[in-house]
């Protein structure tokens, strides 16, 4: 198990070296610059701001540097914040976009597992077609959409909830982010977790374990949910990338002081420190958990780490 961990870990080096690489130069060779605002600066100032940020040597030396900066753990200066660096600006927003991504992770995974294996135990029945109504909001809607939606109904005509901000950091201002972060992807894991019971429940040892005369609920807890739960695993890496990625807009609607916000004022403000520093720590992020994904679906199927 320990070998597979460390080649699925060696495997991801090149990948990272791949995304830092492409989104350096991608970033670079984009027209305009970090000072080219409505009014222009001074040639002087602007020479002193190329020389100070390294932008006045070639395009493969300034990669180089920020390269060795890199693999020192620095991830360099913001362009737009003299008073903070890359990092420091993100470490101040990753607890806000760590507590909502986190809730949102989880609940999706719970709901998304009980409405998945509700709707198999309960197939082609009322309460299957009333889950999967349900769910299938969550799925074809866009949170950019869903967004808005519930803030007009829980935060301005009920009242319920508030429409954005952070407040004092209680639940009540993290419901409405979070369940707009967690519905697609809670939609997604029901629909896979479904087909899967099902496919299970169909299988042999299933019904030796009926004509056995076990309950549904316990052939349900011991004989089906662990292989039923297989394709749910390898959705969980691909999952976390989607809501880390969509917390960017959940954030910027709610007005939530994450890593979103900083991401988006930087990429209006051609900040190129901050915007390849923060896609730089979202790769990293979504890769390591891939790997722990890997890792757990070796652990369910011993087939996995053979091949």
């Amino acid at each position: 198990m320990i070998k597979y961990a460390l080649r699925r870990l060696l495997s991801t080096i090149p990948v990272l070296w791949i995304a830092v690489t492409a989104c350096f130069f991608v970033l670079r060779l984009a027209p305009g610059g970090p000072f080219d605002g409505e009014r222009p600066l001074p040639p002087v100032i602007l020479k002193n701001l190329a020389v100070h940020y390294n932008l006045d040597k070639p395009l493969i030396q300034q990669y180089l540097i920020y390269v060795g900066d890199l693999l020192r753990g620095d991830l360099g200066p913001s362009f737009a914040s003299e008073d903070f660096s890359v990092a420091q600006q993100i470490m101040i927003g990753l607890p806000y976009t760590f507590t909502i991504g986190t809730a949102a992770f989880l609940i999706a995974i719970i709901v998304g597992i009980a409405v998945g294996c509700l709707g198999a135990l309960y197939q082609n029945k009322t309460p299957d077609y009333i889950l999967g109504a349900l769910i299938l909001v969550g799925v074809v809607l866009p949170n950019f959409l869903i967004a808005p939606i519930l803030q007009l109904i829980f935060g301005i005509q009920l009242g319920w909830f508030p429409v954005g901000g952070w407040g004092d950091g209680s639940i009540k201002h993290l419901i409405l982010p979070i369940v707009v972060l967690a519905l697609p992807h809670a939609g997604r894991i029901s629909r896979i977790t479904r087909g899967s019971m099902i496919e299970v429940m169909n299988q042999n040892f299933i019904r030796t374990a009926k004509a056995k005369g076990i309950g549904p609920r316990l052939t349900v807890m011991r004989h089906a949910l662990k292989p039923a739960l297989m394709p749910v695993v390898s959705y969980l890496g691909p999952a976390a990338s989607y809501l880390l990625t969509g917390s960017l807009v959940v954030e910027s609607i709610f007005g939530l002081p994450g890593i979103g916000r900083y991401f988006v004022n930087a990429a209006l403000n051609r900040d190129y420190g901050m915007v390849l520093g923060t896609v730089i720590f979202y790769m990293v992020l979504i890769v390591f958990l891939n790997l722990l994904v890997d890792i757990a679906y070796a652990w369910l199927d011993p087939k996995v780490r053979n091949r």
